[in-house]
């Protein structure tokens, strides 16, 4: 799965370095290098959209962008309840922080963000924990360990977007953005770590997964795109806290120093 990740690149930056345009507030919406981002959290995307949004019966009469955008983790579907505050009823059904690359065209869940909705979700690289073995009666603790791209730039994750409104609302009120990231089994050493790793989409193929005017490529659903680039390491246990958040949350774990 993929729970929790870093990321340090400006948003502003990001676009200038794919050839995107940047459409967040890049200070609101970002505050800075996030080493343990959470579920519900503000983060950056990457999208492929048109200025002129078609009706249904309309061809687009322009061709579609990059475009960085924020949105927060944890897909919320179109057709989500409305609570009683006005936003999202989010206590009825799991968080949708991810999506099983295996079934996001026929889940009711992600299936109408899979048509023409899909995203990229950059980051450093991501945590997962490994079992330990338990000693005696003792329940074993996990192992917190880092993948990241070896050669410093990010990885791009495979990810689904939607938009919300609420019930009776304003229909000029911006919508509710969110997302998930699609997850597919492990592979290579990493399936040592965890059953479950982000979708990785190269960047020869980005255009091909963003295109809204094209349907999903279920070829790039079975891949692994930048397998290659993904190196490992055991870190400190203090990014078991989402209250801890600093470069030494990916630093190499150092058995020395108290933290285990």
């Amino acid at each position: 799965m993929c729970g929790r990740f870093a990321v340090t690149t400006d948003p502003a930056l990001l676009a200038e370095k794919i050839k995107a345009l940047d459409e967040t507030n890049s200070a609101a919406d970002q505050g800075g290098p996030n080493y343990n981002v959470a579920p519900t959290t503000t983060i950056t995307t990457v999208v492929k959209r048109h200025d002129h949004v078609p009706s249904t019966q309309d061809e687009p009469d322009d061709e579609s962008t990059r475009r960085i955008r924020s949105m927060r983790w944890g897909l919320i579907p179109p057709w989500a309840k409305t609570a009683e505050d006005g936003g999202p009823d989010l206590k009825k059904g799991p968080l949708l922080i991810n999506a099983r690359a295996e079934t996001v065209t026929t889940s009711p869940a992600f299936r109408g963000s899979a048509k023409t909705k899909r995203c990229l979700v950059p980051m450093d690289g991501w945590y997962e924990w490994k079992p330990g073995t338990a000693e005696g009666a003792k329940k074993a603790a996990k192992t917190p360990f880092y993948m990241y791209a070896g050669d410093g730039e990010p990885l791009f994750m495979a990810g689904l977007w939607s938009t919300w409104r609420p019930k009776d609302g304003p229909k000029d009120a911006p919508p509710l953005v969110s997302c998930t990231i699609i997850t597919t089994d492990s592979a290579a050493q990493l399936a040592d770590i965890h059953d479950r790793m982000p979708l990785t989409i190269s960047a020869a193929d980005w255009d091909r997964w963003l295109d809204p005017d094209a349907p999903i490529d279920e070829g790039l659903l079975r891949g692994h795109g930048d397998l290659d680039r993904i190196e490992i390491r055991e870190v400190s246990r203090l990014v078991n806290s989402v209250r801890n958040n600093g470069p030494e949350l990916i630093e190499p774990a150092r058995h020395d120093e108290g933290l285990f």
